[in-house]
């Protein structure tokens, strides 16, 4: 298996609260893997451990093949091996998190000329694709402001394909968005699945998992309870917390 994520055994705690509880999981490359569950189950904090915006206590946890081994809270090798990270994998968080004060192509520009030392003109091209891409050609010069949600989510999305990461993570991108505008993202994420992206999605879209997902992973209280085939998960549910929540979101 050519896993690009390796979990193992991974405990996260914030003071005496236990987050996350011995998580085992991994993901292979070129897969769509969905976490699902209730508000303050640990959705979050999983995958913001991918990327080493939240550091575990115990456990083990392999990143594009950079082991991440920690000690009281810190990355053991520091920020470098951090940002050789972070250059593989990107994220799109549930606010934007644009620049105000720079165009669209500025905000996509910026990371590949500083990170990647890429050209102006190398980073303006690849720009320029990923707008088509995420159909906001027409956008390149406005400012986050002149944008609605959705534009601007998928201008997030964009910026950080500029990377070319290996592995993209998405923590609820929907979630701050008006119903109207859901629709625009998902369509982008699901063509980014459909060419092979591997992704880690944390999202309350309950039909778009379903849709996308080569796995879903069902977390309750920091604790994987199980981890399936979509039609497997939301056909039949092993789990009997897995069956009441889904009793509990498929109603609304």
């Amino acid at each position: 298996m050519n896993a690009i994520v390796e979990m193992s055994g991974l405990n996260k705690f914030y003071g005496a609260h236990h987050v996350l509880k011995n998580v085992e999981l991994s993901v292979t490359r070129g897969e769509v893997v969905v976490v699902i569950g209730a508000s303050g189950s640990g959705k979050s904090t999983l995958i913001r451990c991918v990327n080493g915006l939240e550091m575990y206590q115990t456990g083990s946890l392999k990143v594009d093949g950079f082991h991440m081994p920690v000690q009281e809270d810190r990355l053991l090798g520091g920020e470098r091996e951090l940002a050789a990270i972070r250059k593989g994998v990107g994220m799109v968080f549930q606010s934007f998190n644009l620049f105000p004060h720079k165009t669209v192509t500025e905000n996509i520009t910026i990371a590949p000329m500083r990170v990647r030392k890429k050209s102006k003109a190398d980073a303006e091209a690849t720009a320029a694709r990923l707008l088509q891409r995420v159909g906001l050609s027409a956008h390149a010069h406005k400012y986050p402001a002149q944008l609605s949600g959705g534009q601007q989510q998928r201008v997030a999305i964009a910026r950080s394909l500029a990377m070319e990461p290996h592995l993209m993570l998405f923590d609820e991108p929907t979630s701050a968005l008006d119903p109207e505008m859901v629709g625009e993202v998902l369509d982008v994420m699901r063509e980014l699945a459909a060419d092979g992206m591997t992704m880690m999605i944390v999202t309350h879209e309950m039909g778009f998992a379903r849709e996308v997902a080569d796995r879903v992973v069902y977390i309750d209280q920091g604790t994987i309870l199980e981890v399936s085939k979509p039609d497997e998960f939301f056909d039949n549910p092993k789990n009997d917390r897995a069956r009441s929540f889904l009793a509990r979101v498929l109603k609304h």
